[in-house]
């Protein structure tokens, strides 16, 4: 049988070797485990742990261009405030749900689904994880060097825009791939030390920064901005749901796999739910106050970095960009190291490590284009995070309607290639929970528009109806994988007492 060669291998029999499997992940250490399942030995995380790694994840200013897109939708400050809480705090209950997955098979979210789609029908899926999560990178990685770039002009005197000092740009993007690869590769146990004191670094720092653009925006353009209609609102739901918590559905069981088997699966939902839920409420919030507040941030091509430092005296700057950079950073660390082990899983024979090194080269050269070449960002990352949503959120409603009726993933039998494996099913795929994942895509995409509303660069033929217009493309997208595969029976699986 052909196993996985994401760790050491034995020299006859294929297998991890003794050593891999009993060291135990270190701080300061570099993780060896692949995607082979957690050893009851190591399942011993908190949900704790995991409510500051989802909080640091989502403490970046990427929240920022959210809610001043929802203001440019057509919706007030109130409105904003609803759409964030409702779309961030729902989104990430879908991570915790995918995280009770992580805790009952303690292997990475792409790995486990291969027990739902089979060994072959799980690559679609997983290529769209892995392009979701590069480009959510290139995203971080390019923000994040837009801020080192303001920064070296206010030290040095330089030219704050990128293209006119492409080499401080490159610089920039390297130092934070550079930062970037020290954490998330050297693994899970570093990762969520890293991550719970960045939750209170950056997030003291962010409200600094929030206290001052509080109290300097226009109060009087913000309370006179007129409420948006219910379907705007509804779509802006969907906005954030996209945007924030569908994004990261793919990586819920990448985080929670070393999970306690004694961790009740609700607490997971919670701290996911709440730990990503109130940074992104409070950023989009603010963002949505600066939107309203002030016509020229609202109309920024280039994005929070130069807009909010052209309005800020110098000092201010230089905290709000360290603040930018480092929210950022955080936000990448799970990021790639969730993409490396989706790496893993589409079968690249490297160790996890070298994974995270592949990775990070994609999105240094895609970072390069965005801010070179690229002429704005607004548009490139809400149509990102629109055309993206629909084929995860079909992901998502398959492995959900599995799960409620799986608890048995088969440890080794996830890594088990071979023809006659547990996972072969029919060809390699197990038809009903893929055919249902590409009807759902086909449905959801019909509904779906992304680019401006004056020069969209998508738009599904079913786009002008009310479920379109209203912005459900993504909820029938759901509905349609979830119940679909619900009804088609799905693979049958033996449950195992004890899990809740």
């Amino acid at each position: 049988m052909t196993k996985s060669s994401a760790v050491p291998q034995g020299p006859a029999t294929g297998s991890p070797t003794a050593a891999a499997l009993q060291e135990r992940p270190r701080l300061g250490h570099i993780e060896q485990r692949g995607i082979e399942p957690v050893p009851p030995a190591e399942r011993n995380g908190r949900p704790l742990q995991l409510f500051w790694a989802w909080f640091a994840a989502n403490i970046s200013i990427l929240g920022l261009p959210l809610g001043i897109a929802l203001i440019q939708s057509g919706l007030n400050l109130w409105q904003a405030i609803v759409a964030a809480t409702i779309g961030s705090f729902g989104s990430f209950a879908l991570v915790g749900v995918i995280s009770i997955a992580g805790r009952r098979g303690h292997a990475p979210s792409l790995t486990l689904s291969r027990a739902v789609f089979g060994v072959r029908g799980n690559i679609g899926p997983t290529l769209v994880s892995l392009l979701s999560r590069l480009g959510w990178e290139t995203v971080n990685t390019s923000t994040a060097a837009f801020a080192l770039t303001a920064l070296c002009g206010i030290f040095f005197g330089t030219s704050s825009n990128a293209k006119d000092v492409p080499v401080i740009a490159v610089v920039s993007i390297l130092i934070f791939v550079a930062c970037t690869v020290t954490v998330s590769g050297l693994g899970h146990a570093t990762l969520l030390v890293i991550q719970k004191w960045a939750t209170w670094i950056f997030g003291a720092l962010n409200i600094v920064v929030a206290v001052y653009l509080l109290t300097h925006v226009d109060w009087t353009a913000v309370t006179a901005t007129k409420a948006g209609s219910t379907a705007a609102l509804v779509a802006g739901i969907g906005t954030i749901a996209g945007g924030t918590g569908i994004g990261w559905a793919n990586a819920g069981a990448d985080m929670s796999r070393y999970q306690s088997d004694r961790v009740r699966g609700t607490h997971l939902v919670a701290s996911a739910a709440a730990g990503a839920g109130v940074p992104l409420v409070l950023l989009i919030s603010l963002g949505g106050v600066l939107g309203s507040g002030d016509s020229k941030l609202a109309a920024a091509a280039n994005g929070p970095v130069a807009a909010l430092t052209d309005v800020m005296p110098a000092w201010m700057s230089v905290i709000y960009l360290v603040t930018a950079f480092g929210g950022l950073l955080v936000s990448n660390h799970m990021s790639v190291y969730s993409a490396g082990l989706t790496t893993l899983t589409l079968g690249v024979p490297i160790r996890r490590v070298y994974a995270v090194v592949v990775d990070v080269v994609v999105t240094t050269l895609g970072s390069i284009y965005f801010m070179l070449i690229a002429d704005n960002f607004y548009d490139p990352f809400i149509s990102f995070i629109t055309l993206l949503a629909v084929p995860i959120t079909a992901w998502v409603g398959v492995f959900i309607a599995d799960l409620l009726r799986r608890h048995d993933y088969g440890d080794d039998d996830l890594l088990d290639l071979a023809p006659r494996s547990r996972y072969w099913y029919h060809a390699g795929a197990e038809w009903r929970a893929v055919a249902c994942w590409a009807v759902a895509i086909v449905v959801g995409y019909l509904f779906t528009q992304a680019g401006p509303a004056d020069r969209p660069w998508f738009t599904g033929a079913w786009h002008g109806t009310w479920i379109g217009q209203n912005g459900l493309g993504w909820l029938v997208t759901f509905a349609v994988a979830f119940l679909g595969y619900l009804a088609l029976g799905g693979a049958r699986t033996t449950a195992r007492t004890g899990q809740r």
